[in-house]
């Protein structure tokens, strides 16, 4: 979304297949990945079967309500993804059965295997005279998020 004078305006709402890779989401992947992982544990442990949403009116609903305000509008929203995503329950669960995923995704994203996978990546995606400069600044932007994922866990 493009944040423009304090307010959030979705550019992507219609895109079907958000793109995922490593990429296009850098420091991001490892958090994207790991979510999918979780998600997809979730669904196969509880069983839930894949739900398409088709009512879309509840969501226009929301945003041609004009007594609600834009602050109403969000949590409106929110309740309508707790909902489908069944929030409280899959958190529950991650909780319970994956507490620690986002560590164990932090010492994969570190590890040598990992990085000949970035490597292998970047010499896939760019000219060979770009491959030095950006295994450096994906190197620097995942460490990153393997430095901030341990200060997370450390401090908890």
């Amino acid at each position: 979304m493009i944040v423009r004078d304090g307010r959030c305006y979705p550019i992507d709402f219609a895109n079907a297949t958000p793109d995922m890779a490593l990429i296009s989401l850098h420091y991001y992947f490892p958090w994207a990945i790991c979510a999918l992982a979780k998600w997809s544990l979730y669904c196969v442990a509880t069983g839930r079967a894949m739900r398409l949403d088709t009512e879309m009116a509840r969501w226009y609903a929301v945003a041609d309500d004009p007594s609600r305000s834009w602050e109403d509008k969000l949590a409106a929203y929110r309740g309508l993804v707790d909902d489908y995503y069944e929030a409280v329950r899959f958190r529950e669960f991650c909780d319970r059965h994956l507490a620690h995923s986002e560590e164990c995704m932090a010492e994969y994203i570190a590890s040598p295997q990992f990085d000949a996978h970035l490597v292998e990546t970047i010499r896939r995606a760019f000219p060979p005279h770009e491959h030095e400069q950006f295994v450096a600044h994906y190197r620097g932007l995942l460490g990153a998020w393997v430095a901030d994922q341990r200060a997370a866990a450390a401090a908890s």
